[in-house]
């Protein structure tokens, strides 16, 4: 049997069946890993000997009839956000280079309990700011499918090593986009569920009250089951919510009924025509399932960008005020006083980007500032989050592009911020509301570029979501990268 691009369930009845071991596997996309990444750089490090030795357990395992995982020997990536205990975590920055985890954050404990096998620390964006993977310390990552395009980010690590055939299945994180933007460039599956239920324990912050976990899969078969696993109340997260898991058993119920809107306003945005065109095509496909579509309108789309960039920087204004050299960063050796270790430490240890949001959030934060830009911004999200309320009593889901245009060239928008921003115009307002989106192939530009179709529902609305996107995947093909 092939191990080339499996989905879960086929690599699952693999090793059930025994066709290859859990090190077989392992071992095939740690030499993928070797033989690709000095070209896409989509791992920071990669935890062979640990992943081997987990292997190799759990190859005992099975051999002893022991219960398995509901992830049995599924080998995965990790963004270099979440901790691992003993393995580096870096957030992409230099200010964490020499940080080792001394625990695992609870995503992470949950997958090693369903017996996943973690191959190393995906590649991201410094401190997950960014859309393209270039503000990385480490580099940045390219697109499998045009090597002179971006992965997309902050989450462009984890999405090109599932593009790449490097790994099964990554876990991202998603604060304005960062994984349905990258999963959309790369031709693979991004899912960001509700805020508040992925457990955001162990998960370096960029801003607490907007920063989700997810899957980015193959299928939307594989989004589904990584989901169950970790998916739920955690008591070490506050922000973790008591509420029920949505039955994901049967995602192929008919959709024939189903209310999908088409917000007025993210078509006359400025997208590209092959994005636009992806959307008709695919509201084609629902239409002859039996959905019935609806021009819906959120009034405030606009004021979207603008809330989302003074909400964030605001939190990562305070989230990064503790790399300070003193207890979570690497201290500045030359440093005369206190002042300067501040100041050595973090002019050295940050990139640009992330200086320019932490000036842009304390600016939005400060005396005479606050009201005038953080205290409206709050009041502008509320109404947002009202106008989705609003939607979400006539249609069950909302469909949009992922992003406005596909993959852009590497350096294309590096220095301008403004434009970079703006590849981030269909995701943020999703987690400036609260609510569940997902990311899925939706065909090639004429140049060959993967396109994403954005499925976003109301809050703790997974299974619809997960439900629409399944009969959309298995209702059109969509090729495997042709990267080697």
């Amino acid at each position: 049997m092939s191990l080339e691009h499996l989905s879960i369930a086929q690599a699952r009845k693999g090793l059930l069946n025994k066709e290859f071991s859990v090190r077989e596997l392992t071992a095939y996309y740690l030499a993928k890993i070797t033989r690709q990444n000095k070209i896409l750089n989509a791992f920071i490090s990669v935890a062979e000997e640990e992943a081997l030795k987990t292997a190799a357990l759990l190859d005992q395992k099975i051999a002893t009839k022991q219960s398995l995982g509901e992830l049995f020997g599924i080998p995965c990536g990790i963004k270099d956000l979440l901790l691992v205990k003993g393995q580096t975590a870096t957030a992409g920055s230099k200010i964490l280079a020499d940080y080792q985890a001394v625990y695992d954050a609870e995503v992470v404990r949950r997958l090693k309990a369903s017996d996943a096998v973690i191959l190393g620390k995906n590649n991201c964006d410094e401190f997950a700011m960014g859309s393209s993977n270039e503000t990385s310390a480490f580099g940045p990552v390219k697109n499998p499918w045009n090597l002179e395009r971006v992965s997309g980010g902050s989450s462009g690590g984890s999405a090109v090593a599932v593009a790449a055939d490097q790994c099964l299945f990554s876990i991202g994180t998603d604060t304005g986009g960062s994984i349905r933007q990258p999963a959309s460039f790369c031709g693979v599956v991004g899912f960001k569920p509700t805020y508040g239920r992925v457990s955001r324990r162990g998960i370096i912050a960029m801003t607490s009250s907007l920063d989700q976990a997810g899957p980015i899969a193959r299928t939307v078969e594989d989004a589904a089951e990584i989901f169950r696993v970790i998916a739920g109340q955690d008591t070490g997260d506050a922000t973790t919510v008591n509420s029920p898991l949505p039955d994901l058993g049967d995602l192929a119920k008919s959709i024939r009924g189903l209310k999908i809107g088409l917000p007025k306003e993210y078509f006359n945005s400025g997208a590209d025509a092959e994005a636009e065109l992806a959307v008709k095509n695919a509201i084609e496909i629902f239409s002859k399932m039996g959905a019935e579509i609806k021009e819906v309108s959120l009034p405030r789309t606009s004021y979207g960008l603008a809330v989302y960039y003074i909400l964030m920087p605001a939190e990562v204004s305070s989230n990064l005020a503790r790399y300070d050299g003193l207890r979570y960063a690497h201290q500045a050796e030359t440093a005369r006083d206190l002042e300067e270790i501040y100041k050595l430490t973090r002019g050295h240890g940050f990139g640009r980007e992330v200086k320019r949001r932490l000036l842009i959030g304390a600016y939005v934060l400060s005396a005479g500032q606050k009201d005038a830009y953080f205290a409206q911004a709050k009041k502008a999200q509320k109404l947002l989050a009202q106008d989705y309320a609003n939607v979400f009593k006539e249609v069950d889901i909302l469909l949009s592009p992922t992003t406005p245009a596909p993959a852009f060239k590497l350096d294309e928008k590096f220095n301008d911020p403004l434009t970079m921003y703006l590849a981030d115009i269909y995701t943020v307002a999703v987690n400036i509301a609260g609510l569940c989106a997902l990311s899925a192939p939706a065909g090639l530009t004429s140049s060959g570029l993967p396109l994403g179709l954005q499925l976003i529902g109301a809050p703790f609305k997974e299974e619809v979501i997960l439900r629409a996107a399944y009969h959309y995947q298995h209702a059109r093909s969509f090729p495997n990268c042709p990267f080697e």
